[in-house]
């Protein structure tokens, strides 16, 4: 039973495009990043302006990503391939449109 799920684990994660998001703070901007291998397009919306939409650049074959001025706190979410995504974050806050968005806060 065992070989049988650790069989199938990969194929799952490949299949459904496991994502992860991470970033990095240099001076007053943030790049934040999304590993999304299975993704055609993804787009970051923020707090900071409004909730515009930014496209991602993919920068490899799995991983995209944008740079935005932040000093401040501020929500976000990814729109991948069209569908509203929420990764793992540290704080999140439930909207108004019985969704959530995550929250950056940085650090002191």
């Amino acid at each position: 039973m065992k070989r049988g799920i650790i069989f199938w684990i990969p194929i799952i994660l490949g299949l459904t495009g496991c994502t992860t998001h991470y970033y990095k703070v240099q001076a007053d901007k943030i790049t934040i990043y999304l590993k999304a291998p299975s993704a055609e397009k993804v787009d970051f919306v923020s707090s900071l302006d409004g909730y515009k939409i930014h496209a991602a650049e993919k920068i490899n074959s799995y991983t995209w990503a944008v740079t935005i001025s932040a000093s401040s706190e501020f929500k976000y979410f990814y729109i991948v391939d069209g569908v509203l995504y929420l990764p793992a974050c540290r704080f999140k806050e439930k909207d108004d449109f019985s969704s959530a968005n995550c929250i950056y806060v940085p650090e002191m």
